[in-house]
């Protein structure tokens, strides 16, 4: 099935909240995150020919932000820039005014996990994929994703006081 242009920029624009919760998740950072879905919808919007028929865009669009977040991770370490945590006082995953204890205690216990269980989480439980979308946006295979997010349900478990 064949969308056209004004379709898929409806979808992406529906899709904005949940990319930039995914770029969060990824760069810690509200700006970086910002620059991040900036990035992931114009190589969208670049490669759209790349985007299968039938296959869900979602899918497709975290993925296409997983890749542009690594590259410039490699791009940062080939210039020795190093990431600093945010002076703003922004907390990444939480908006600031938001005072439900619980929400900034859940997404501190998110930043500590290691990257690669955080982004398991944040596919998953917060963005809802299924496993099957989540081992393809991360391209690994699905037992190492189920792994990946048993640890990380353990260890925010464990963060947050629960069993």
């Amino acid at each position: 099935m064949t969308h056209g242009p004004e379709e898929i920029s409806e979808r992406i624009i529906e899709l904005l909240p949940r990319l930039r919760r995914f770029a969060r998740s990824l760069s810690r950072n509200q700006h970086d995150a910002d620059d991040l879905v900036q990035s992931a919808v114009e190589r969208a919007w670049r490669n759209l020919a790349q985007l299968k028929p039938g296959a869900p865009l979602h899918s497709w669009m975290f993925g296409i932000m997983k890749n542009a977040w690594l590259d410039n991770l490699r791009a940062a370490k080939r210039r020795g820039e190093v990431a600093l945590p945010e002076d703003s006082g922004d907390h990444p995953a939480v908006n600031p005014t938001d005072m439900n204890a619980n929400l900034w205690s859940v997404s501190e216990a998110m930043d500590k996990l290691p990257e690669e269980q955080r982004l398991a989480v944040a596919l998953v439980l917060v963005e809802g994929m299924s496993y099957k979308e989540a081992s393809e946006v991360l391209e690994i295979p699905m037992g190492t994703l189920t792994s990946r997010l048993a640890r990380g349900r353990t260890a925010l478990a464990a963060s947050l006081g629960g069993e």
